[in-house]
């Protein structure tokens, strides 16, 4: 299933972290960039990976937060599933991932980038949101990538 929808946005695991977590650096410009988002009717999307992503680092003590109980964190992933799109976890995305991993020198975590970046191809969803930016330039050829704090 793809999207032509040319705004669509994919949202990062970092990006949902700092805007559900009042502690989390950057917490304010998480919570104003998806709002800005939501409010100019942009189709905002997320994957399983980062759902699953976001239940480790919410279930786990950070720095500026301790663990999350897990029924907060289903609740929120009910929320994140209620006002995001999610792309299933099909077998284009893994083709389209082998195919970047075969052109990349990522190895090891950067790996998620990837598969990320592969889902959002196989999905057309021209852009990122994150905080990592440095994470995503390499594939500039192929995606859009928007820092948490640009002005959206």
């Amino acid at each position: 299933m793809t999207t032509t929808q040319t705004e669509a946005v994919f949202v990062d695991t970092n990006v949902l972290t700092r805007a559900t977590i009042a502690g989390a650096p950057l917490h304010q410009q998480a919570l104003a960039a998806l709002d800005r988002l939501r409010q100019s009717g942009t189709e905002l999307w997320i994957s399983g990976q980062v759902i699953r992503e976001y239940m480790v680092n919410a279930s786990r003590t950070q720095t500026y937060s301790p663990s999350i109980p897990m029924p907060q964190i289903l609740e929120q992933v009910r929320r994140f599933r209620a006002v995001f799109r999610v792309a299933e976890e099909q077998i284009a995305v893994l083709d389209q991932m082998l195919i970047l991993a075969a052109e990349s020198t990522l190895r090891g975590k950067q790996l998620h980038d990837l598969n990320i970046v592969a889902t959002m191809i196989t999905y057309n969803i021209p852009r990122l949101l994150t905080h990592n930016v440095d994470d995503f330039r390499q594939f500039g050829a192929h995606i859009r990538v928007i820092s948490l704090t640009d002005n959206i």
